[in-house]
């Protein structure tokens, strides 16, 4: 990595030249107000990526009509200013601003007449209630329950039939709607707009989701028709601004089944990128194509899919054209975009989930500095779209709050102990080194990592050690003094002006009778090879470690059997990993006993009982493998002279994820 990385390298686009290659393709993130938008968090979120260095920024999922999701929106000129504040910061910064314009398949007006109506009625019945008026408020409430699940109803319906259903009048107003919104762009100050190829016009596009009998269906002509028709409005709408269009792949899986619905096979996708350049578009985005109710089809988790996944596609469009291919789906690595430009498979590196994880990305590759890498586990990005909560990425403390949340310069010259390397450890000496501190690791272990390390054994986790890797490149750059294999005592933490203790939990044993038997071991001591177990095995809990741990034996031909007090197993799992969890737990037939407390083991297995029915369980196995929790490492500060502040595992009652504890480690070292 270095000046002459061809990540760095300038690209012309249309009549425009973006600075480098770096693209933060559209990701919906939440930070956008609830009427859609460009809010203090919107602003500073973005402007912190032109901050970092990246060359063209795409927001992703404008609306051009006043829709009911929770989506930027460009719909009225009231809306320009502040998306013109915007560009405006960006283009302070050398950044290049696109707004993605798309519609979703349904009939937004329909649908919001009925939310409408039922926020009015829901409105009428509280001030009927507050006015004595119980009859009127009881047929309110009624009144805004029906038009509320009326609206959810015909949302539902739109999803599947609205391509099929919308009329020639309808189409035609969107494409104005989406003209219209070209237009404020430019007013806007946005440099380019890319047309969203899925959803409705994808759908449009797609021979498993058209079933049109008039000019917008049937053949590869007709298919294409209407986002053609698009382009045509947004050119005539914006002649000046880059158009870009997002072009979604319906990708083959090794099974033979198909992957996505909105969009085009691979080889009618071929042909449309050569009619995309004549209608005069100025880049293609290629990517998978959506509508399969799963966002992991779209973002796919790690371990899932190959590296690079939608690159071979992108390569071949790139053959047929002469504009420019911009690729997404995994490029996860520095290394991984400089590949992919020298050998001339694409022009432009869609880094989306991994400039969550690190927007300096571009000044790092400038500076030859280590670039903290995505891990593609979907919990703090994907989960949290599909949860209605704003996007982040479990590694980086400052996503969405990076108008408050950044590291700030240190206070003198301080000494600053870090007893503990798990992640909550290795984050508090990086922002304390990064602050200017002197700063010295300590961990008895021989490796950094902590759970980490058993976070990553399991099948498809080995991409978790990406994050232990950064933190071995970059605090020693940084100066920090890092001393495995030895724990600190309070000579070496008096010797410094401040102490962060961040020593991590140890797992638990469930308290019943057997549970120190010779055939008990601990899901840690498994996942850690100190352990080796065969044969039929229940495991005891079904939360994350459990279930991995699950999918750990499996792997290694255990039999397996899980055992969980809750009403399901995976409560907390990533909604685009848990299908894969189960469809991998119903090839090696895993009894999932749910609803089931142990009251004893023997020697030949587990005795529970079933918490509705209270009918007794036997559970015949050769190991028992303990995965129900863990508790905080106790922290002596006896004799410790100097400020002790704790993170991670040990700084609260109860024990953090990744994301929490990441944080834990980084607020620490900021607050000194």
């Amino acid at each position: 990595m270095s000046k002459n990385s061809p990540l760095l390298r300038p690209l012309k686009v249309g009549g425009q030249t973006l600075k480098n290659r770096i693209m933060f393709p559209p990701l919906t993130t939440g930070y956008e107000e609830r009427d859609g938008s460009i809010g203090p968090r919107s602003f500073h979120f973005y402007e912190r990526l032109a901050k970092g260095g990246v060359g063209y920024i795409v927001i992703g999922d404008v609306a051009p009509v006043n829709t009911a999701s929770p989506t930027p929106k460009l719909c009225d000129d009231s809306q320009i200013p502040g998306f013109r504040k915007l560009s405006d910061a960006l283009h302070a910064h050398g950044s290049k601003l696109s707004l993605q314009i798309f519609h979703p398949e349904y009939d937004v007006p329909g649908v919001g007449k009925m939310i409408a109506g039922s926020m009015m009625a829901g409105k009428a019945a509280q001030e009927a209630r507050a006015a004595g008026n119980m009859e009127l408020f009881r047929s309110k409430t009624e009144e805004s329950e029906k038009l509320r699940a009326a609206a959810y109803a015909k949302l539902h319906h739109d999803m599947i039939n609205f391509v099929n259903e919308a009329s020639t009048e309808q189409l035609n107003n969107i494409k104005k709607a989406m003209a219209d919104c070209a237009r404020r762009a430019a007013q806007a100050g946005a440099d380019a707009i890319e047309i969203h190829g899925d959803r409705l016009v994808g759908s449009l596009c797609s021979q498993l989701m058209n079933h049109r009998q008039d000019r917008y269906g049937g053949s590869f002509e007709n298919r294409i028709r209407y986002a053609l028709e698009v382009v045509a409005a947004l050119k005539e709408a914006a002649p000046d601004l880059i158009l870009e269009y997002k072009l979604p792949i319906i990708t083959v899986n090794p099974d033979g089944s198909t992957r996505g619905k909105g969009g085009l096979k691979a080889d009618e996708a071929g042909q449309f990128a050569v009619l995309l350049e004549q209608a005069g578009v100025d880049m293609i985005q290629v990517a998978q194509a959506n509508h399969t109710g799963n966002m992991g089809d779209t973002i796919p988790p790690m371990g899932t899919v190959p590296y690079c996944w939608t690159l071979p596609v992108a390569a071949k469009i790139k053959k047929l054209v002469s504009i420019p291919v911009a690729t997404v789906g995994r490029v996860v690595t520095v290394e991984a975009g400089e590949k992919i430009l020298d050998q001339g498979q694409a022009d432009l590196i869609g880094y989306g989930r991994s400039l969550l994880t690190d927007p300096d990305m571009a000044l790092k590759v400038e500076r030859d500095e280590p670039v903290r890498a995505c891990l593609n586990c979907n919990k703090g990005c994907v989960d949290a779209i599909s949860n209605r909560r704003y996007a982040s990425c479990v590694l980086n403390a400052e996503n969405g709050n990076e108008e408050t949340v950044f590291i700030r310069p240190g206070q003198g010259q301080k000494k600053v102990v870090v007893a503990g390397a798990g992640i909550a450890g290795l984050e508090a000496a990086r922002v304390a080194a990064k602050r200017g501190y002197c700063v010295t690791l300590y961990d008895s272990a021989a490796k950094p990592g902590g759970q980490l390390l058993l976070a990553a054994a399991p099948p498809r986790k080995s991409e978790i050690l990406r994050a232990v890797e950064y933190y071995e490149k970059i605090l020693p750059a940084l100066g920090v003094e890092i001393r495995l294999g030895h724990s600190c005592g309070p000579e070496e933490m008096n010797a410094a002006d401040v102490v962060i203790a961040a020593v991590g939990a140890q797992n638990i044993a469930l308290p019943v009778p057997g549970a120190d038997g010779g055939n008990v071991v601990s899901a840690w001591d498994v996942l850690a090879g100190k352990s080796q177990v065969s044969g039929r095995c229940a495991v005891i809990g079904g939360g994350l470690v459990g279930v991995e741990t699950a999918e750990f034996l499996l792997e290694r031909g255990c039999q397996v059997a899980v055992v969980e007090m809750m009403d399901k197993i995976a409560a907390g799992e990533s909604a685009t990993i848990l299908p894969v969890i189960m469809k991998n737990f119903a090839q090696h037939q895993v009894e999932q006993l749910v609803n089931t407390q142990v009251t004893a083991i023997t020697a030949s297995g587990v005795e529970a009982v079933n918490t509705q029915t209270r009918e007794s369980v036997a559970i015949p196995c050769d190991w028992v493998v303990m995965a129900v929790g863990s508790k905080k490492i106790p922290f002596s500060t006896e004799g410790v002279t100097v400020p002790v502040k704790f993170a991670g595992d040990c700084s609260g009652e109860r024990t953090a994820g990744i994301a929490e504890a990441v944080r834990s480690g980084y607020q620490a070292a900021n607050e000194i």
